[in-house]
């Protein structure tokens, strides 16, 4: 299934992508779960499934605004420094454990929407990334369980305003802006996507392309992210993993590049589909 969270007539639903539209699955289900996260927790999907035999679509999708896939996470943890060609050309070092920071829910727009420039700077940067979704909590999960906890994938971009990241040695405020990073379209659920299948990332600017890599160039793998992570804080059904960039950031461009207003940015990952968001000031 493809999986979203959308607003329509000012209010919240979640939904599947069929042919022809989307399927109100929060009316469907008779509004037994708030939204996709308590879906996840509740492991629904074979009752989501059902409630999709025969119904036709509810929207358009031209028709709703969509929201971040989980627009309500307990957690967004992200990964640097996850592709060779990435450190390389930020001048770091490999590190035997994964680089770590959070996002919050209001640093995230869905599919569609506007990423916001930031009034503060003009050096937003795109980062085209795999996110996945945790489907079983758990806490110390072990490598070789970790695909079994993960209930989905989608398309990230870590929209990064680079002086205000860059100024100090933790990277909180140039990755948390309001609205500056990009979640979706939908969530493609795991039985769709093969443990450990190569799924290839792409990034293009205003129709060029800036990013391509595979997940097999992945220095630290998802399972051992889900593990890492899951050593210090309990995984909860809802909470978006975001994987890592590859190389060809605008900002070790010669010259840099930075999305700027009427700018449109993509991340395509096959498997999943295309993430498309303009740029517009704050």
């Amino acid at each position: 299934m493809k999986l979203l969270s959308f607003e329509h007539a000012g209010q919240a639903s979640f939904g599947a992508v069929v042919d022809g539209g989307i399927v109100d699955l929060k009316r469907a289900l008779g509004g037994r779960y708030a939204g996709l996260r308590q879906l996840i927790a509740a492991d629904a999907f074979g009752e989501a499934a059902a409630a999709l035999q025969g119904r036709k679509p509810d929207h358009a999708l031209d028709a709703v605004t969509l929201l971040p896939v989980i627009s309500d996470p307990d957690k967004i943890v992200c990964v640097g420094l996850n592709y060779g060609e990435h450190v390389r050309e930020t001048g770091r070092t490999i590190t035997e454990s994964p680089v770590l920071f959070l996002r919050v829910p209001d640093s995230q727009v869905g599919h569609g929407q506007p990423i916001l420039r930031p009034r503060e700077s003009q050096r937003l940067d795109y980062e085209g990334e795999i996110a996945v979704v945790i489907g079983r909590g758990g806490r110390r999960i072990a490598e070789a369980d970790a695909w079994s906890h993960i209930c989905g994938y989608s398309c990230y971009n870590d929209g990064s305003v680079r002086d205000w990241q860059l100024a100090t040695s933790q990277w909180t405020p140039g990755k948390n802006f309001y609205r500056t990073g990009g979640f979706g379209p939908w969530m493609v659920t795991a039985d769709q996507i093969a443990p450990d299948q190569r799924m290839s990332l792409v990034t293009r600017l205003n129709g060029q392309e800036m990013q391509r890599a595979t997940t097999d160039m992945m220095i630290h793998s998802i399972p051992r992210q889900i593990a890492y992570i899951s050593s210090f804080v309990p995984l909860k059904p809802g909470d978006v993993i975001v994987t890592g960039t590859p190389g060809g950031v605008g900002n070790k461009r010669n010259p840099p590049v930075f999305m700027k207003p009427g700018d449109v940015v993509e991340v395509e990952v096959d498997a999943i589909g295309v993430l498309r968001n303009t740029i517009a000031d704050d």
